[in-house]
């Protein structure tokens, strides 16, 4: 029906009106802070996208990108919300410590957003306004507008930018508060027999797993599915009397490193007791890998209280070429590495390489694998076996030969005490360490223990990632 347009007129002139009184009694409404925790990290997943604020290929340098990228929890996903005041907050970039920032103070939509050295000014604060929806929205105090990702880019690598507040999907994000102010992952989930200390895991034919670990005759578990484990006896439930020279007579047995090649395990393995050198290295294999089934293969290698370095913590990775190599060491002077004999597991020769060290302090539990054009070298630093005391630390390095020279991130040779960390204790995850990689049908896997507030050892199961420079990290 027509109506008159006088009628017209004043129905538009009451909405219009109505639309007013609305917005005034939004306006003058409180606005609900989200709940901040400066103490913790959080990552900021956008709501449009679902990808997570990102220093641009993990940039230290003042004025680079910040983006959007898949989530990964790298350190340089992570932010740290600083108080300014007044309801604002400077966003801290935990890998280069620098803050979020509005680029050369511009007022203009579409303005770009870097990091830079933290100035407390007005173009690097944020102010955490609440959405009817969970999310919160950032508004900058210099400019009034909104941080958003720039024209609702849902690609890796789109960048952030600064528009006025319409409230958009990709102006939106969702404050994901790590766990310890650290924000490493917390392991990832396991149920069944999970105490365990020093582990290590071969994929069985049948595509599960067999893990190994330091105890009385090498304890053995299985599992189906990476998840549920349970007891499966143990290597040498009648004991193991050749390495009573070196274990003063006890059958514990350490650090077992546990492959499937050949048709056949093959493990590993260490006797030797607390503080002393005077060490050995065994090679024992097994067609079934069941308790039992096992036979000592004899000595590999061994250490003397003259020797300046410990034989334990082995770890056996077999090169693109096929050539067998056997890493290991705990303190003294570093980590060793000896080329095998892939017929018999033994020395090939009499060359002992150093690939890793501390000038004698604490390095230990090498892990040496390839990924892409690298072998990565990972070590653990600082104090093991003391619970909740523990301050175990996974620490990496890479190199594109397997015997080195490893590097860390920034060109530190791992000789000279170098190592770039990815993963320490955070929150009730003390010591985490004694690790080993795992390359599955979803990826490299971390294995690893970790220490509860109760003492015990248990075990740790996370994913690696890579970086776009190609450096691993755990989530």
């Amino acid at each position: 029906m027509n109506r008159p347009p006088n009628l017209r007129r004043t129905v538009m002139a009451a909405v219009v009106a109505l639309l007013a009184m609305a917005q005034a009694l939004v306006a003058a409404a409180p606005v609900a802070a989200a709940t901040i925790d400066t103490n913790a990290s959080y990552v900021l997943i956008n709501r449009h996208s679902g990808k997570a604020m990102d220093v641009y290929e993990r940039a230290t340098a003042d004025g680079a990108s910040i983006v959007q990228w898949a989530r990964n929890d790298g350190a340089w996903q992570q932010w740290q919300f600083v108080d300014s005041g007044g309801g604002y907050y400077r966003l801290r970039s935990r890998h280069s410590g620098k803050v979020l920032d509005v680029y050369d103070h511009s007022t203009a939509d579409g303005a770009t957003i870097v990091q830079w050295s933290d100035h407390n000014g007005a173009n690097q604060q944020f102010r955490v306004t609440d959405t009817d929806n969970g999310h919160v929205k950032l508004i900058n105090r210099n400019s009034g507008k909104a941080l958003e990702v720039w024209e609702w880019s849902t690609a890796d690598g789109g960048r952030m930018s600064q528009y006025a507040d319409l409230n958009g999907a990709n102006q939106q994000w969702r404050l994901v508060k790590l766990g310890g102010s650290t924000g490493y992952p917390n392991p990832g989930p396991v149920t069944g027999d999970v105490n365990v200390h020093d582990p290590e895991v071969a994929k069985t034919p049948a595509g599960g797993y067999l893990l190994a670990h330091t105890g009385a005759g090498i304890p053995l578990k299985t599992s189906a599915d990476r998840t549920a484990w349970r007891n499966a006896g143990s290597v040498f439930p009648g004991g193991a009397p050749w390495a009573h020279p070196y274990t003063n007579n006890s059958n514990t047995l350490w650090a077992p490193d546990i492959t499937h090649v050949g048709g056949r395990y093959v493990m590993y393995y260490s006797a030797s007791t607390f503080g002393s050198n005077r060490s050995a290295i065994f090679l024992a294999t097994s067609t079934t890998g069941a308790s039992g089934s096992w036979t000592n293969q004899g000595l590999v290698i061994e250490s003397r209280t003259s020797d300046n370095f410990n034989a334990i913590d082995p770890n056996l990775v077999i090169d693109d070429q096929g050539r067998w190599w056997l890493s290991f060491g705990s303190f003294w002077s570093g980590i060793k590495m000896v080329q095998l004999d892939p017929g018999t597991g033994k020395r090939l020769d009499s060359t002992v390489r150093a690939i890793a060290g501390r000038n004698g302090g604490a390095i230990e539990a090498p892990t040496v694998y390839r990924h892409g054009g690298y072998y990565y070298l990972l070590v653990s630093f600082d104090t093991c076996c003391r619970g909740a005391a523990s301050t175990y630390r996974v620490m990496a390095g890479r190199s594109t030969s397997v015997t080195g020279p490893y590097v860390d991130r920034n060109g530190v040779a791992m000789t000279a005490g170098g190592g770039t960390e990815i993963l320490a204790g955070h929150g009730d995850i003390h010591g985490p360490g004694h690790q080993a990689v795992l390359p599955d049908t979803d990826g490299d896997v971390l294995f690893y223990h970790w220490y509860a507030g109760d003492n015990s050892s248990r075990l740790g199961i996370n994913r690696i990632g890579y970086d776009s420079a190609g450096w691993p990290y755990v989530h």
